[in-house]
């Protein structure tokens, strides 16, 4: 259950990186308040998480999400490029947080 409350919270952390640069520096209320409701239940949900998980595992795997996530956000919302390194670097971090679950336990 741990797993899934870590992923939510990367999931979530996403959503406040996305809401940043929505938010134009603090300066529209909405946005912001998406941003900080996420930043809130993201570090939330971490330290639920933290609980049982490893903190170097969970801070990982939590980073990683984030990560990954922002960087899908940024091609498909934003129109970042997307080539072969950028990829490629993803795809080492994704192989890091397989390998980070697998030796968890």
């Amino acid at each position: 259950m741990n797993w899934i409350i870590l992923v939510l919270a990367g999931l979530l952390e996403v959503v406040w990186a996305v809401g940043l640069k929505y938010t134009q520096g603090f300066s529209r209320p909405l946005p912001t308040a998406i941003t900080v409701a996420g930043m809130v239940a993201s570090v939330w949900l971490l330290a639920v998480a933290m609980k049982s998980l490893p903190l170097g595992t969970a801070y990982a795997v939590w980073v990683g999400i984030g990560t990954i996530g922002a960087f899908v956000a940024g091609v498909a919302l934003f129109g970042e490029p997307a080539g072969i390194l950028r990829i490629a670097s993803v795809a080492l971090i994704v192989a890091g947080l397989v390998g980070l679950k697998l030796s968890a336990g």
